[in-house]
């Protein structure tokens, strides 16, 4: 399987390409550049494969929630993408693909997923990961920190979040500990797009729709 897999939904841009389990990736923290960045990653990575888009399989995007802009970018870019080499788009959390990472580089199974949404609330949400198979514990959703809530027993913060309302937080779930610097990466967008569990989730491009969690947005 070959996926080109793109995420602009945070402070971080990143393109990457799936082949049959390996992974090639661009990433930078570059708040507000995504749009210049994000085409040229794009580029370099199918580059470094040897790939064209008509040899993919599908595009992974990062769906939301996160800033509005942001995640405006990648949806319409991945939409472009697919329609000219007609390929499905796979659309994925970006609160899936940052437990992913969290539990990657940390060992932890349970993940506490806050993006910081601004207006003084989380993007929130609970993963069991195992493996490349992330499964979401309730549901997603945008909320002031006092108002989380999480299942009994241990869990790992990760994302922006943390950094602005761990204390809030802490006091709402039981945490092992917690990590602010992860972000959504599109090394895990394509992860996750290529379990057998998200094949039913790949849309044609214009059913491709971003998540933003809440009415009122926010760049």
């Amino acid at each position: 399987m070959k996926l080109l897999a793109l995420d602009t939904a945070t402070e971080a841009c990143s393109a990457a390409v799936w082949v049959d389990g390996n992974v090639l990736e661009r990433y930078e923290l570059a708040p507000r550049r995504h749009a210049v960045l994000i085409l040229p990653m794009i580029e370099a990575v199918l580059a470094e494969a040897g790939l064209s888009a008509g040899q993919l399989d599908a595009i992974a995007v990062g769906r939301g929630p996160g800033a509005f802009t942001g995640v405006r970018i990648a949806m319409g870019i991945a939409q472009g993408i697919a329609f000219a080499a007609d390929r499905p788009v796979a659309p994925v959390s970006t609160l899936a693909a940052l437990a992913l990472g969290a539990a990657r580089a940390t060992g932890e199974a349970r993940i506490a997923a806050a993006l910081d949404a601004r207006m003084s609330e989380v993007y929130w949400g609970l993963y069991a990961v195992n493996g490349y198979e992330t499964e979401l514990l309730g549901e997603e959703r945008v909320c002031v920190p006092e108002a989380v809530t999480a299942p009994p027993g241990a869990w790992f913060g990760a994302g922006s979040g943390w950094a602005v309302y761990a204390e809030a937080l802490a006091q709402r779930l039981t945490v092992s500990g917690w990590r602010s610097d992860c972000y959504p990466r599109a090394g895990d967008i394509a992860r996750l797009a290529a379990t057998p569990s998200q094949r039913g989730a790949w849309v044609v491009a214009e059913q491709a729709l971003p998540v933003y969690l809440r009415d009122r947005v926010t760049g």
